[in-house]
């Protein structure tokens, strides 16, 4: 049983991995839910079911989607206000 919890951490320090890697947020959002589809499996395996059903509710879906959300909101407010182009035409 031990082998099967040292295989889950280790997948999911692969996962926490390629979750802080990856490029920009959306996409970040998608791999952040399945982090926690993972973190939900080592719960599980050791013992914590109710804290896997709260990880498996908010993690692979409220945090993903408030996360999306955010981040239209700021492409929103950059279209209308031209954040963007002032940021673009900015001598560096």
């Amino acid at each position: 049983m031990m082998w099967i919890i040292g295989v889950t951490l280790v997948l999911v320090a692969a996962v926490g991995t390629v979750v802080a890697l990856t490029p920009g947020p959306e996409r970040q959002a998608v791999t952040l839910s399945l982090y926690a589809l993972v973190l939900t499996l080592l719960f599980f395996e050791l013992s914590a079911p109710d804290v896997a059903l709260s990880q498996l509710g908010i993690g692979t879906a409220v945090v993903p989607l408030i996360v999306m959300l955010a981040v239209r909101k700021i492409a929103r407010m950059r279209a209308r206000t031209g954040a963007g182009d002032r940021e673009r035409r900015a001598p560096r």
